[in-house]
């Protein structure tokens, strides 16, 4: 199996065709089901200020793979937690990251005038109008987390709210940003483009998987074994993220390409080369695969996440 970035999932041996369309479907339903809560949880537009509620909604509505509550999920039903409380996470990192591409997409850090195919908030909407439904939905992240529908104990909410902050925070996302603007003005080795990644993208996939376990107040084994395999799967998407960047089209990836190389952006593509990347990328995906193997038939879409990645188009 290949595709436009010349990886082959299939052979690195477990899923193939059959459990890629399973799989497939499971996320497609799994979407579904997080966009009903997220069409709950979030403010219907009413008053005078009913324009922040529409590019709220517009941003969080406008498509997307919900890669981000499928690894909640997943990871909550290795433990056996309650559906209803995984999916309140799932909505909530959902919301935060639409928050972070909100402000990713602005005039002032990435200028991108494309996300998922459609105009970014701040083109469809203006640029006030974006920080402030940026701004909104981080706080809609905290609300979702800390109202006692996710969980019935406040200690464990609690716990979600500082993991969840501290991923998004300084040391996590809104840091590996900094690294990254900062990037286009000085030389970036292999370890330290690994950091950005880690903390730009990596940091919320691994509060995603973290989730399970925290919910579940499962040992602090399971608690490293998630974290682990979030940290590899971390750096699979985002290898990948940075192959379409270079070998993908706008059409299918559903953003502009070709933004990193041309700004000079330090990308293990480019410090590794196409096919330095491939390689360390199906690496990868298969010790992140193999850390899972302790939760047996529990863990196959998690496992087949990581390969799946490797035949990504968008």
């Amino acid at each position: 199996m290949s595709n436009v970035l010349g990886l082959n999932a299939g052979a690195s041996g477990p899923p193939h065709g059959a459990r890629f369309l399973a799989l497939r479907r499971a996320m497609a339903g799994m979407a579904q089901d997080v966009d009903g809560l997220l069409d709950r949880l979030l403010p219907h537009p009413h008053g005078l200020h009913e324009r922040i509620h529409q590019a709220m909604r517009y941003a969080v509505f406008a498509g997307g793979k919900r890669l981000r509550p499928f690894l909640v999920l997943r990871s909550a039903a290795l433990f056996g937690v309650d559906s209803a409380c995984a999916l309140r996470v799932a909505a909530a990192v959902e919301v935060l990251h639409t928050y972070s591409l909100v402000h990713d997409d602005l005039p002032c850090m990435d200028d991108d005038d494309l996300r998922r195919g459609l105009p970014t908030t701040h083109v469809a909407f203006d640029e006030a109008t974006a920080v402030l439904a940026g701004d909104a939905l981080l706080t809609v992240a905290f609300e979702i987390l800390a109202h006692p529908d996710t969980h019935p104990s406040p200690e464990v909410r609690c716990r979600l709210v500082a993991r969840l902050a501290g991923a998004g925070g300084h040391d996590g996302m809104i840091g590996g940003q900094v690294i990254d603007i900062e990037a286009e003005n000085r030389s970036l080795g292999a370890d330290d483009t690994v950091t950005l990644q880690q903390m730009k993208t990596g940091a919320l996939l691994e509060f995603a998987c973290a989730a399970g376990p925290i919910l579940a107040e499962a040992p602090a084994e399971d608690h490293d074994r998630l974290s682990a395999y979030a940290r590899d799967f971390g750096l699979v998407f985002q290898i990948t993220d940075d192959l379409l960047d270079v070998l993908g089209s706008a059409v299918k990836a559903g953003k502009t390409v070709g933004k990193d190389h041309a700004q000079g952006k330090a990308t293990l593509v480019s410090l590794l080369g196409v096919e330095g990347a491939r390689s360390k990328a199906v690496a990868l995906a298969e010790r992140s695969a193999n850390t899972l193997a302790p939760y047996g038939d529990k863990a196959d879409d998690l496992r087949a996440l990581a390969l799946y990645l490797l035949d990504r188009e968008s």
